[in-house]
């Protein structure tokens, strides 16, 4: 089975003591071994997660797993490089279409490891779709984040709010807290005992198993 290893925390922990290029350049194959481990990590949680959203099979962990290079053009931080893993499976086609589907993001680093899924900041023709959805079927809406495993794992869903009713909804709508939201996200927070111990993919696999409903949903308003 797949695993993340104490020598990949190790590597993380180090880079973000010494975020600069001769000290990445000294241990690349430090570096270079951890993204290994991580995408064959990456490419057995795809195939697990296929067994229930068959819509992510296609995929590899090359193509989902994110540069560890950080754009630095437009930040104040010119720290070079990112001082995590992070992987996001969904159903687009390419890589850069990964913010218009809800899907499952691992956000690997010591002390900081996330998984998630949901909407991010979705483009105003979803968004308003999602609103639609929640407003047709608040029902369904509301029996996926009353789930006993849903609460379990994320407890209740994030995401920056607007400050009143959206347009096309009255004040008291039924579902206005929901229908208030720019970003649909739910988010689980393993510590690093679990994700170094050797069943971590089992875990990620019911984390995940139990978000495809809330991802189902959000995708569903736009087809």
């Amino acid at each position: 089975m797949s695993n993340i290893s104490k020598d990949t925390f190790q590597f993380l922990e180090e880079l973000k003591e010494n975020n600069n290029r001769d000290w990445f350049t000294a241990n690349k194959a430090r570096y270079e071994a951890a993204k290994a481990e991580f995408e064959t990590f990456v490419d057995a949680l795809i195939s697990r997660i296929s067994e229930f959203d068959p819509s992510i099979a296609h995929h590899t962990a090359k193509e989902c797993v994110f540069r560890i290079y950080r754009d630095v053009r437009f930040s104040a931080d010119k720290s070079p490089y990112k001082t995590h893993m992070g992987a996001h499976i969904t159903s687009a086609a390419k890589k850069s279409e990964i913010h218009s589907k809800a899907g499952y993001y691992i956000h690997l680093c010591p002390g900081e490891t996330m998984l998630a899924g949901g909407a991010y900041q979705p483009q105003g023709p979803w968004l308003k779709a999602i609103r639609q959805e929640i407003h047709y079927h608040l029902d369904e809406w509301q029996a996926i984040l009353n789930n006993q495993d849903f609460i379990t794992y994320f407890g209740t869903i994030e995401g920056e709010k607007l400050q009143k009713a959206p347009k096309d909804y009255p004040a008291d709508h039924p579902a206005l807290e929901w229908l208030k939201h720019k970003s649909f996200l739910a988010t689980h927070y393993p510590n690093d005992a679990k994700v170094l111990d050797r069943h971590f993919l089992n875990h990620c696999a019911s984390v995940f198993q139990a978000l495809f409903p809330f991802d189902r949903f959000l995708n569903r308003a736009m087809d």
